[in-house]
């Protein structure tokens, strides 16, 4: 049996006995680091300790065990290279066969609470393994390369009864490195990025996400899709969400879910709040004295739209709201809690979603990244986590908006920052009664609101998330009964849209801040 060599040092050491004595009953050597290779001892296989293979002991804290010449040009010997081989023999080094690493647990140092110092993150910077790996994966052909362990049984089952590791198998295992490697030095990179106040938009970016689940498919049944968590910052966040029944979740759901988390974000927690919405756009919010109250003006903002469509709520779930909920069919609920009672009321349903989210009202923050893919390219900015500095909104008409008018104003802002563009919200008695979203001209967003608010309309407010460019919009608002306008102002034509709510006795807001969303 030809001699065979499989260097061993592992962080994660899941299962890596019982997969090096297979690879002992194979033929191989095992050569091994520090713990590990006491693991390995410890497991009754023997071992070949690192620094008798390099002729130099272990140095610098550790800091210098692998990065050698008798390893490293062991690794990328081509086998089928007459000279490669050759330097190999009158250098009297061996070649090393397969490469078993995993690196310094970086992420996991720089997730702990408290967070560690600096010093302590940089130490768990991995150099040794890195190295190893990408000079594994780059002599593929020639070296089996793992660094997950999920990847031991299939390799087990190919050498079984002498067999070998296939050339198909051999390079998605260096694909998979190429993959690891990328990930954590862009954690790094993202940890010094924050750590020393660079810019936030550097000249080369780069993301790491972790797999949470393939979903069924994505938007459409012809389309493969898949969620990714970000790594570090996901309290609050429908990637934190637990799922306490249904089905699993689909493509479009987590979509939507995030739609209406967005949104009950902007509500203060002590403050009930109940969103809904459908195709990522909201259908109807509302608030109240409770949970319930502010559930049923989501619900009679909009009965017909909600119906099959994505609830959050930013209160635990009582028995009376569960029960209304029971009524009709929704996709998720999300809420901080759900009392025992509401939960089996809800869990009844086979097809409803119910999820828990602890820290749902946990805002979002600027310095988020907001994130849209193009063919070619990735828009990337700032998260939209303003909201409008009350102090700095200008009446700019004649009649002032009442106490009462303006409460339901930035109500209807809050929800219109959250619609998409051209977007408008009428609002009245703390809930939505018509939502205009994603409109190629503002007059047809307001008429689709007011379609929906129908009746309701008279004595409602209305947000607009961009300025009126003519004074058409208040025409509309005015035949409607509509008493009071918040907008962000800007246009050259704003003193039209203010001399015709002065005809007609609208008061009129500007806020200075647009908020598209696209």
């Amino acid at each position: 049996m030809i001699k065979k060599r499989a260097l061993i040092s592992l962080t994660d050491k899941t299962g890596i006995v019982d997969f090096a004595k297979i690879l002992v009953g194979n033929g191989y050597e095992i050569i091994s680091t520090g713990g590990t290779a006491q693991v390995l001892k410890d497991g009754e296989i023997a071992v070949i300790n690192i620094s008798d293979v390099t002729g130099f002991p272990e140095c610098l804290d550790g800091r210098v065990k692998t990065l050698h010449p008798n390893i490293h040009a062991g690794i990328l010997a081509m086998r089928e290279n007459f000279e490669h081989m050759t330097q190999l023999a009158e250098l009297k080094v061996e070649t090393i066969d397969m490469i078993i690493v995993n690196l310094y647990p970086f992420k996991e140092t720089i997730l702990k609470q408290p967070p560690v110092s600096r010093e302590e993150a940089i130490e768990k910077i991995d150099i040794g393994g890195p190295t190893m790996l990408r000079a594994a994966a780059k002599n593929w052909q020639d070296v089996v390369v793992i660094v997950d362990p999920n990847d031991y049984a299939v390799i087990a089952e190919q050498l079984k009864d002498g067999g070998t590791v296939s050339a198909e198998l051999k390079l998605k295992l260096a694909c998979k490195v190429f993959e690891y490697t990328a990930a954590y030095d862009t954690l790094i990179a993202e940890y010094l990025r924050k750590v020393t106040n660079a810019d936030k938009f550097p000249e080369n970016l780069s993301f790491t996400y972790k797999k949470v689940q393939e979903m069924r498919y994505g938007e459409n049944p012809h389309q493969r899709g898949v969620f990714y968590k970000e790594i570090g910052i996901l309290d609050g966040t429908v990637a934190a969400a637990e799922q306490l029944h249904g089905k699993e979740l689909s493509y479009l759901n987590v979509n939507d879910a995030n739609g209406a988390l967005e949104l009950l974000k902007e509500f203060s927690p002590d403050k009930p709040a109940a969103v809904a919405v459908k195709h990522a756009t909201p259908c109807g919010v509302g608030i109240g004295a409770s949970i319930h109250e502010a559930y049923m003006n989501a619900y009679n903002a909009d009965p017909l739209s909600i119906f099959g469509g994505i609830v959050a709520l930013n209160q635990e779930i009582d028995e009376a709201t569960a029960t209304e909920m029971s009524r009709i069919i929704l996709d998720i609920v999300i809420a901080p809690s759900y009392t025992q009672a509401a939960f089996d009321i809800l869990a009844q349903k086979k097809n409803i979603r119910l999820l828990r989210l602890e820290n749902i009202s946990k805002p979002n923050t600027r310095d988020m990244y907001d994130i849209k893919k193009v063919p070619g390219g990735l828009l990337v900015q700032e998260y939209n986590a303003e909201f409008i500095d009350e102090s700095l909104l200008k009446v700019v008409t004649k009649k002032q908006p009442s106490e009462q008018e303006m409460h339901e104003l930035l109500f209807a802002l809050k929800v219109v920052k959250h619609t998409k563009s051209n977007g408008i919200a009428l609002a009245k008695d703390n809930m939505t009664v018509g939502i205009g979203p994603g409109q190629t001209n503002r007059v047809t967003a307001l008429e689709i609101a007011l379609n929906y608010a129908g009746g309701r309309a008279a004595g409602a407010v209305m947000a607009s998330d961009a300025f009126f460019p003519f004074s058409d919009c208040v025409e509309l608002s005015h035949k409607a009964g509509i008493t009071a306008i918040i907008q962000p102002g800007g246009s050259i034509r704003d003193q039209e849209s203010i001399d015709a709510c002065d005809k007609y006795g609208i008061a009129m807001v500007f806020t200075g801040m647009r908020h598209f969303k696209h």
